[in-house]
């Protein structure tokens, strides 16, 4: 069992986030107007490549499994993922280079901004454009404006998605059919990297996250596929041109949450009173209520819940920065009250039974699940 998190990990933006990374990057490639808040060194070519799931301590504490990426840490840094620290508000931040609260990308699942109910972001929905959801102009868009060659690398089934256009639109999509040919994979990213005067890549790798979840990060199938990773970054690494640099990230990290630590919504009498929307994950739940009925909602869960978590008024999080700054246009798609684990429980609701197959779980502000690494090769 997990101990208590003292208190919330709050992302440090605009020193060390994940938003910060691609701002960096701009301005070791010699783009005016960027700020270099993370000292990455100066480079022509820069390859980012985005490992899902990978925290700093869960890599710590696997060690062994990956030297590669392991003696970059030793050498290299740290970085909060924002809030919730979760793959789709991630990536947004990444690719947009802004916090939450500006990009509005809050969470896994959160109060749909146009069509009402809720909106999935991983998933979304047929003839929802990303423009309605995330306007703002990408920190891609921007960095192919000035003359930087922009390329994603990345599954061929992300391509024209919801996500794909909100946080990384910009440059070309190199689609990857077959996830598992990293020959391939490795030889557009050394292709794409080689191209203009400047070049930024960014390139996905998901399987690490898609293990954990399955099946735990403290388990041989989580260390066999970061040992599988930790070769693929040393031969990618190997296969660039010389005077690119490399720099591996993660999205978030992850906690295994055994089921005899959940809290199932509909097995505490009375706790899903008031809600008009259920939304988030088993880390980070958002819930929606009529203004009336916030504060007796919020008393109703912390007293459920005890020390096992912060459970915040909306209006209490944003004033704790757990957002970055927040733009008023973007709030109404937080939840009225959130409820972030501080222990390694989850809240579950039979209504979405696809997550009782979970195993490794993210979104909360933990140690574990906020911290990533900022490695450079």
């Amino acid at each position: 069992m997990e101990a208590l998190a003292p208190t919330p990990v709050v992302p440090s933006y605009g020193s060390s986030a994940l938003s910060d990374v691609v701002p960096s990057l701009a301005a070791s490639l010699g783009v005016d107007g960027w700020g270099n808040a993370l000292g990455v060194p100066e480079a022509s070519r820069w390859v980012l490549l985005l490992v899902d799931g990978l925290g700093d301590l869960n890599l710590a504490e696997a060690a062994a499994d990956a030297p590669f990426l392991s003696g970059l840490r030793s050498a290299g840094g740290r970085l909060t993922a924002g809030v919730p620290s979760t793959t789709a508000t991630s990536i947004t931040s990444l690719g947009t280079a802004l916090p939450p609260g500006q990009h509005g990308m809050l969470g896994y699942s959160f109060r749909h901004p146009v069509g009402g109910g809720l909106l999935n972001a991983l998933l979304w929905e047929n003839g929802l454009s990303a423009y309605d959801i995330q306007p703002r102009l990408t920190a891609f868009e921007r960095l192919a404006r000035s003359g930087v060659t922009l390329t994603s690398v990345s599954p061929a089934r992300f391509a024209g998605t919801g996500l794909t256009e909100a946080a990384l639109r910009g440059g070309r999509f190199q689609p990857v059919p077959d996830e598992n040919d990293d020959a391939a994979r490795i030889a557009w990213t050394a292709d794409a990297a080689a191209s203009g005067e400047k070049s930024l890549v960014y390139l996905y790798e998901r399987s690490l996250d898609h293990t954990g979840h399955g099946q735990g990060w403290r388990t041989p199938a989580w260390r066999s596929t970061l040992r599988r990773i930790d070769g693929f970054a040393a031969r990618l690494r190997a296969a660039l041109p010389s005077e690119a640099r490399l720099l591996i990230t993660g999205d978030h990290g992850m906690v295994d949450a055994p089921r005899d630590r959940w809290l199932i919504v509909e097995d505490v009498p009375g706790l899903g009173s008031d809600l008009t929307l259920f939304a988030g994950e088993g880390r980070f739940r958002q819930l929606y209520a009529e203004p009336k009925r916030v504060p007796e909602v919020r008393k109703r869960w912390a007293a459920t819940l005890g020390e096992r978590a912060w459970v915040l008024t909306r209006e209490e999080a944003i004033e704790a920065g757990w957002f970055g700054p927040m733009d008023p246009r973007m709030a109404s798609r937080l939840g009225d009250v959130v409820v972030a684990m501080r222990d390694d429980g989850a809240v579950m609701t039979r209504s979405q039974p696809r997550e009782f197959g979970l195993v490794g779980m993210h979104g909360s502000l933990t140690e574990l699940e906020t911290r990533v690494p900022l490695l450079v090769a």
